[in-house]
């Protein structure tokens, strides 16, 4: 706000806490792409987090018959339907291994409004994140939002993109409130082990630091591997902790938009507050498909499992075909994140190329192969690959990349 050479005073169109948002990097990368493929251009995109599935059909069926009784054409409590509540909490138990109550859970317009409202409930302006690195492109702007600061922890692949208590313990400070933690990992599909997981937990308790646990991916895991939850190892966080959740990844259902958070009695009822002023109930067609998802039958889950460990291995084996670039196999949920330093500060169509970004856009050009560079989710240097696409885009898709740099 400044005042004109006539000595107006003017405001800015927009906010800065707005203006200061980056656009979601995957849904950029994905959106282009989809441009190009409505021109008729052949492009593969490995861009989106997004199972190629159908929703199973028994969930579509409780939907289509929720959508036919009247009561669910009325506003329902903000915080979710009591059934769907109470589902959540035998998931938490069975998957989590935390006991709950349905009055310490939160139905939620997807993982994202979870996010969101978790760091809204906890930050003050100059609270610090501890936020390990690669990152989901959301969480940094989830923080900004609430006034927090993202403290950055890379984790390479020589480290199995696995951070460590002493890096933690390196970025702590005295403004340190939280501390971000996902496994399986979106965007590297790393998995910590019990013992990984009890340290840092441990960690966090020691330094009374919160910690938001994004457990999306939790049944997305490989060879018999489980993803432990912070508060099924190290119980005393419970009162610390908030975890986010969600049917979009398991399931097929990333366009029903439903997710959920549960956490402390006095952080719900917080996070609460907030969605009755900002959102209300989520739609009550997607709660009653959620709840068929958690309630029926998980044959077709597994399915899908399978065809994701399928085409994980069909990937990271085609991909280690091409030359300097390290793809390491993932653990759990449907993304390759691959070290790609090898093919940087070379020249590649007559141009020498020096970051994932323009190594990507490179590669859409010449290739006609949509991937997320590694800026999107912290350091330059890698690109993010979602198998989550049939097995036969995936082999086109690498076999052009093969071609490209070999």
């Amino acid at each position: 706000m400044a005042p004109d050479r006539l000595g107006i005073v003017t405001h800015s169109r927009i906010s800065k806490r707005i203006s200061a948002i980056a656009e979601s990097a995957t849904l950029k990368v994905d959106a282009k792409a989809k441009a190009l493929q409505s021109e008729g251009k052949p492009v593969i995109s490995y861009a989106a987090g997004e199972p190629d599935f159908p929703t199973p059909a028994h969930i579509v069926e409780a939907a289509v018959l929720a959508a036919r009784d009247p009561k669910n054409h009325r506003y329902t409590p903000a915080v979710g339907l009591p059934e769907l509540r109470e589902a959540i909490v035998q998931k938490t138990k069975a998957d989590s291994g935390t006991e709950i109550s349905a009055s310490q859970v939160v139905v939620t317009n997807g993982g994202k409004q979870a996010v969101y409202q978790a760091f809204a409930v906890l930050l003050d302006p100059g609270d610090e994140v501890i936020l390990p690195s690669p990152y989901w492109t959301t969480y940094p702007e989830a923080i900004a939002l609430a006034g927090g600061k993202a403290v950055e922890v890379f984790a390479g692949s020589d480290q199995g993109y696995i951070v460590t208590v002493e890096q933690l313990e390196a970025a702590k400070t005295d403004k340190t409130k939280a501390l971000l933690f996902c496994s399986p990992s979106n965007p590297t599909g790393a998995v910590y082990s019990k013992e990984q997981v009890k340290a840092i937990g441990e960690w966090a308790l020691k330094n009374d630091v919160w910690i938001v646990t994004d457990e999306i991916y939790q049944n997305l895991v490989y060879d018999g591997r489980k993803a432990y939850s912070i508060t099924e190892v190290v119980p005393e966080m419970l009162d610390r902790t908030i975890m986010v959740n969600g049917v979009a990844k398991s399931y097929a259902m990333t366009g029903w938009r439903l997710g959920w958070m549960a956490g402390p009695l006095d952080a719900m009822k917080a996070a609460a507050n907030l969605q009755s002023h900002l959102s209300s109930n989520v739609n009550n067609i997607a709660q009653r498909a959620a709840l068929a998802a958690l309630t029926g039958p998980q044959d077709e889950v597994k399915a899908m499992l399978a065809a994701f460990d399928r085409r994980r291995h069909l990937a990271v084996s085609e991909l280690g075909k091409i030359s300097n670039w390290l793809a390491p196999m993932p653990e759990g949920a449907f993304y390759v994140y691959s070290d790609v330093t090898g093919l940087l500060g070379k020249q590649w169509g007559g141009t020498t190329i020096n970051t994932s970004l323009e190594l990507c856009d490179y590669i859409l050009d010449a290739a006609e192969v949509a991937l997320v560079p590694g800026e999107a989710f912290g350091p330059s240097g890698y690109v993010r690959m979602s198998y989550a696409l049939g097995d036969d885009q995936i082999s086109e898709g690498i076999h052009r990349l093969q071609q490209l740099f070999n």
